[in-house]
C-alpha cells in the first residue's frame, strides 16, 4: 500500500538534492535560488486541496485515490526526464512547477490512502511504513550522481551552462523507477467501496454533517474583503521603502486567498454550493481542534526543511569547501557530498520510521515522540555551523533523519484520528497548507535574510532553520491527540 511512496520520493530526493545546483549552474545567484523555488510550495498549495476533494468524490475501475496515484506518476515521470535537459534558467523553474505538480496529484491521495484504510491504532504504523520508503528512495535517489561518478566514471562536470551528466542521467533513472513503484501500488492494492467507506463514519459524523452547512454568503464577503485588503496593506511597505520583490508574493498570496473567498461568496449567493471551491474555503475555516494546533507545528517544522533544502548545497560548498564557483570541480564535488548526504539522513529516517518511532510512540506517546524528534533535528541542523570536516556531517544526518522520520509520520497519525473519513482527502489537501505556506515564508524571506542580515553567509540559513525546529517541538505540547484522549477514558 505503501510501496509508491518509494517512487514519490525517488522523485522529490532528486528534485530537493539537485535543483538549486541546476538552479546555479544556469547562471542564478544565491539570492535568486529560494525565489526559483517558490513553484514547488505554491503548486503543493494549489492543487492538493483540489485533488483531495476530488479523490473523495471519485469511485472507478481503479478506486478513489489510485486513479490520482497513476495521473501523476506519468507526469511526473516525464517531468524528472525534461529537469536536467532545461538550456535556460526560466526553462528550469518551469519545468519545476510541473514536475511538482505532477508530483502532488500523486502524494496527496496517498496520504488520504492511509487514513482510509487503516483504523486509528493501526495508522501510526501506516504513517511510519510510509516514512521507510520515503527514506529508502530519497537515500538511493540521492546518492545518485556520487555514485554515477565515481562507480562508473560518467563525468560529474560541464561545460559552463550545462548540467553535468551524473545529473541528467539520474535524473532519466529517477522517472523510470517513479513510475514502476507507482505502478505496484495500483496493480498489488485494492480499495474499500464507498459502501464499505460509510461503515467507518459513525466516529465522525457529527463533524461531517457540520461541514456539508454552508453560511451565509455575507460570511464569505466579509472575510474576502478583510483578507483583500491585508494583501494591499502588506505590499504598500514593500513598495514604499523598495524591499526584496520576493515579497509581493506574500502580499499576493494575502490578496488572492481574498479574491478566493468573495468568489465563494458570489457562488453560495447564486446557489451553487456544491462547488468544490466552496467546499474547500468552508472546511478551511471548520477544521478540527487538533488539525489547527498541528498546522502551527507543521509551520515551524517546515520552514525548518526548506531552509536545509535550498540552503544546504551553497552553505556547505563555501562553508567547508571554500568556493562558489559552479564550474569548479571542487564545488561539484561538494554539490555531490551534500547530495549523499542528504541520502544518508533519508536512509536513517527509513530506520527510524521502521523500527524507533513505533516503539517510543508505544513507550511514550505520539506526541512525546515527536518532541524528541524535532529537538533533535534541529541540534542536527545548528551543528552544521561547526563542522570542520564535510565527513561530520554523518552526524548532523542521523539527528536531522529522526526529525524527518517523526515530521512524515507523527502529525498525520494524529490528525486522522480526528478527521471525518468521508472528508479525508479534502482535510489531508487543506492539511497541506500549512506545509506549503512556510515553505513560501521560507522562499520569501530567507533570500532577503541571507542578503541583507547575514551578508551572503547561507550557513545562518540553516541555524534559523534549527531554531525554527526547536519551536515547533515547544508547539507540540499544545496539541490535543485524540487516541490519547481515548486511552485516559
Amino acid at each position: 500500500m505503501s510501496f509508491g511512496f518509494l517512487g514519490i520520493q525517488f522523485g522529490f530526493g532528486l528534485q530537493n538534492a539537485n535543483v538549486s545546483r541546476i538552479f546555479q549552474t544556469l547562471g542564478a545567484d544565491i539570492d535568486q535560488i529560494p525565489i526559483l523555488w517558490i513553484a514547488a510550495p505554491v503548486t503543493g498549495l494549489i492543487m492538493q486541496p483540489i485533488i483531495g476533494h476530488m479523490s473523495d468524490r471519485t469511485w472507478g475501475r481503479l478506486g478513489r485515490r489510485r486513479p490520482y496515484f497513476l495521473a501523476g506518476a506519468l507526469l511526473a515521470s516525464l517531468a524528472l526526464i525534461m529537469m536536467p535537459n532545461s538550456p535556460v534558467l526560466w526553462v528550469a523553474a518551469g519545468t519545476l512547477w510541473i514536475m511538482d505538480a505532477s508530483i502532488n496529484i500523486s502524494m496527496e491521495p496517498f496520504r488520504a490512502f492511509v487514513g482510509d484504510m487503516l483504523p486509528d491504532e493501526q495508522r501510526t504504523i501506516g504513517f511510519t511504513m510510509q516514512s521507510f520508503f520515503i527514506g529508502i528512495g530519497a537515500f538511493v535517489a540521492s546518492w545518485l550522481p556520487y555514485m554515477l561518478a565515481n562507480w562508473l566514471n560518467i563525468p560529474n562536470t560541464a561545460p559552463e551552462g550545462q548540467i553535468p551528466q551524473t545529473v541528467i542521467y539520474s535524473f532519466y533513472l529517477g522517472g523510470a523507477v517513479f513510475l514502476l513503484a507507482v505502478l505496484w501500488t495500483v496493480i498489488s492494492s485494492r480499495e474499500y467501496s464507498p459502501e464499505e467507506m460509510k461503515q467507518f463514519e459513525s466516529r465522525a459524523d457529527q463533524v461531517a454533517l457540520a461541514s456539508e452547512t454552508y453560511e451565509p454568503a455575507g460570511s464569505y464577503l466579509k472575510r474576502g474583503i478583510i483578507w483583500f485588503i491585508a494583501g494591499l496593506i502588506f505590499a504598500f511597505p514593500v513598495i514604499k521603502f523598495n524591499l526584496e520583490k520576493e515579497l509581493y508574493i506574500l502580499s499576493g498570496g494575502l490578496a488572492l486567498f481574498g479574491v478566493l473567498q468573495l468568489i465563494s461568496a458570489l457562488l453560495v449567493n447564486s446557489g451553487s454550493k456544491t462547488s468544490g471551491l466552496v467546499t474547500v474555503i468552508t472546511d478551511l475555516y471548520r477544521m478540527p481542534r487538533t488539525m489547527a494546533q498541528l498546522a502551527i507545528v507543521q509551520f515551524f517544522s517546515w520552514f525548518a526543511l526548506f531552509s536545509m533544502w535550498i540552503y544546504t548545497t551553497p552553505a556547505i560548498t563555501k562553508h567547508l569547501y571554500g568556493t562558489t564557483d559552479t564550474l569548479s570541480e571542487v564545488y561539484n564535488e561538494g554539490a555531490n557530498w551534500v547530495g549523499g548526504m542528504f541520502g544518508w539522513y533519508n536512509l536513517f529516517a527509513a530506520f527510524f520510521g521502521l523500527v524507533i518511532l513505533p516503539w517510543l510512540a508505544k513507550l511514550t506517546s505520539r506526541k512525546i515522540t515527536h518532541i524528541i524528534s524535532l529537538i533533535v533535528g534541529g541540534i542536527g541542523l545548528i551543528s552544521l555551523y561547526f563542522l570542520t570536516d564535510p565527513h561530520q556531517m554523518i552526524f548532523s544526518m542521523v539527528c536531522i533523519g529522526l526529525a524527518w522520520a517523526s515530521i512524515l509520520a507523527m502529525p498525520y497519525a494524529i490528525l486522522t484520528g480526528s478527521l471525518p473519513q468521508s472528508k479525508m482527502g479534502v482535510y489531508m489537501g487543506i492539511f497541506n497548507f500549512f506545509i506549503v505556506i512556510p515553505q513560501i515564508l521560507a522562499a520569501t524571506l530567507l533570500g532577503f535574510m541571507v542578503k541583507s542580515l547575514y551578508h551572503g553567509e547561507s550557513i545562518y540559513a540553516l541555524i534559523t532553520g534549527g531554531v525554527a525546529m526547536m519551536v515547533a517541538a515547544l508547539c507540540v505540547l499544545f496539541v490535543e491527540d485524540h487516541k490519547d484522549k481515548m486511552q485516559n477514558k
